[in-house]
């Protein structure tokens, strides 16, 4: 449990990386996306594995990274909205 704990929370972080780089001007703030990004990855493996059970560390891995991924898409503001709040509609 712990190594799937573990391995969790680095995927929420890598993912949480990898989206505020892709993506820069969309997040409301770093820090609140790289914070999101492990918790909701620790989240999604709790889940998994208390759905699942022990011993299914890749497919707990495989939950958490589509929890994670789905909690920061959360956070993503629309590109039309960020040009038309710049212009000052």
């Amino acid at each position: 449990m712990i190594w799937e704990a573990l391995g969790s929370v680095i995927v929420g972080l890598a993912i949480a990386l990898a989206a505020t780089r892709k993506l820069p001007g969309r997040f409301p703030s770093r820090p609140l996306t790289l914070a999101t990004g492990p918790a909701a990855a620790l989240l999604g493996a709790l889940l998994a594995h208390s759905i699942l059970g022990p011993g299914h560390f890749f497919q707990t891995l495989l939950a958490a990274a589509g929890l994670g991924a789905a909690m920061l898409s959360l956070l993503v503001r629309p590109a039309h909205r960020l040009t038309a709040l710049r212009s000052g509609v």
